[in-house]
């Protein structure tokens, strides 16, 4: 494995470490999800936005410039969180560091499930991940580092 590639997952892994919910609400939804929308938007970034909290949708958004697709790609990322209880991009860079794709090899269909970022957990103390915060629309590092950068904001964690 690379030294970059090792440093990245290294990294991936504290954001998850640090980035938990104390609880995790329909306000709190809605209130990262108007975050991202607004930090998209002020940057004039092409992205849908969406929002989970188990099998309930509690927030999406598309803006300019996203179409349907993204959609398809959330749900395949969202997939690789549930299944895996990581990022999306974790999981992803987890295997690229073994020289593997997330694929039929490890048990699961490419059409349902993409481990590229932009897909990360909502963790709750004492119930694990409840949840998953995704966009899509940019390069997956970029769709990822949105997320945590709205996260991290929510929190008030630097």
């Amino acid at each position: 494995m690379s030294e970059d590639l090792h440093k990245l997952i290294a990294t991936v892994e504290d954001q998850e470490r640090r980035l938990v919910f104390p609880t995790f609400t329909e306000a709190d939804a809605w209130a990262l999800g108007c975050l991202l929308v607004n930090l998209a938007t002020e940057r004039a970034l092409p992205v849908a936005v969406d929002i989970r909290r188990g099998p309930q949708q509690l927030f999406h958004a598309g803006l300019p410039g996203s179409n349907a697709d993204n959609d398809t790609w959330i749900d395949r990322k969202v997939r690789v969180v549930y299944r895996y209880a990581a990022s999306s991009y974790l999981v992803g860079r987890r295997l690229a560091a073994k020289g593997r794709e997330l694929d039929a090899s490890q048990g699961v269909d490419p059409a349902r499930y993409a481990a590229h970022g932009g897909a990360f957990p909502v963790r709750v103390p004492g119930a694990g991940v409840i949840g998953v915060v995704t966009v899509s629309g940019l390069p997956q590092a970029d769709d990822h580092a949105l997320v945590v950068e709205a996260i991290e904001t929510f929190l008030a964690v630097d």
